[in-house]
C-alpha cells in the first residue's frame, strides 16, 4: 500500500508540474526512460498549440489528451502528424484509444504509433505494463525525405467485430475486436515518445 501511495504522489507531482506547459485543456503525463542504453534528452517537453494544430517538442516521451474528448462505439479516430526533423534513433508517435485512469497509477490505453524507419506498432498500457499487441512494417509509413521531414496520417477505424489500423489510408493491420482490443470506448488522445519533434493536425473522431 505504501508503494502504491507513494506511486500516486509522485504522478501528481510530475503531472502538476507540467500542466501549466499544455494547450488549455489539455493535460499531458510524461514517462521518463529507466534505460541506461537509452536514456532521455535534456530538456522539458513542451506542448504548445501550433496554427490550428497541436506542436510536441520531446526529451521524454508523454501522453496528451483532453478528459473532454472521448470515443465510443463504432468510429474513425485519425491525425495528420508531421516529423519535423529525424530522431537521432528509431521512436514512435501516434494514437492513444480507449484511455481511461490516465491521472493515475491505474492508467490504461491502446496506442498505435508509426516511427521514421517505415514501421508501426501497437501496444496497451495498463499501469506500469505496456505489452505489445502487434508491430510491423508498411510501405505506407512515409519515411523522411531530403528535408528530413516525413507526414502520415494515422488511423484507427473501429467497427463491431474488428479494428483497422490505417496509415495514409492503407490498412496495415487488422484484428478482431476481443481480447485486448475488446475495450475501445474511452478517451483518445496522442503519444509521442522521446527525442521527437512532431506536428500534429486535424485530430478528431468520426461515427462510422
Amino acid at each position: 500500500m505504501r508503494s502504491l501511495i507513494l506511486v500516486c504522489l509522485l504522478v501528481s507531482a510530475t503531472m502538476a508540474a507540467v500542466q501549466a506547459q499544455a494547450p488549455a485543456g489539455w493535460k499531458l503525463r510524461i514517462d521518463q526512460s529507466t534505460s541506461p542504453s537509452d536514456p532521455d534528452a535534456a530538456g522539458s517537453v513542451k506542448f504548445t498549440t501550433s496554427g490550428a494544430g497541436l506542436h510536441a517538442v520531446n526529451p521524454q516521451a508523454a501522453t496528451y489528451w483532453s478528459p473532454a474528448n472521448r470515443a465510443t462505439g463504432a468510429y474513425s479516430l485519425k491525425a495528420n502528424f508531421t516529423l519535423l526533423e529525424p530522431s537521432n534513433h528509431t521512436n514512435y508517435y501516434g494514437l492513444v484509444f480507449g484511455a481511461s485512469g490516465l491521472d493515475g497509477a491505474q492508467q490504461r490505453y491502446t496506442y498505435f504509433m508509426v516511427a521514421q524507419d517505415g514501421t508501426w506498432l501497437l501496444k496497451q498500457r495498463m499501469g506500469e505494463n505496456t505489452p505489445t499487441v502487434a508491430r510491423g512494417a508498411s510501405a505506407a509509413v512515409k519515411k523522411p525525405d531530403a528535408s528530413g521531414k516525413s507526414t502520415n496520417v494515422v488511423e484507427v477505424r473501429v467497427a463491431a467485430d474488428k479494428v483497422d489500423f490505417v496509415v495514409n489510408g492503407t490498412t496495415v493491420h487488422s484484428a478482431p475486436k476481443s481480447g485486448a482490443l475488446a475495450s475501445t470506448d474511452g478517451i483518445y488522445g496522442l503519444r509521442v515518445n522521446h527525442a521527437l519533434n512532431v506536428q500534429i493536425d486535424q485530430l478528431g473522431v468520426a461515427k462510422l
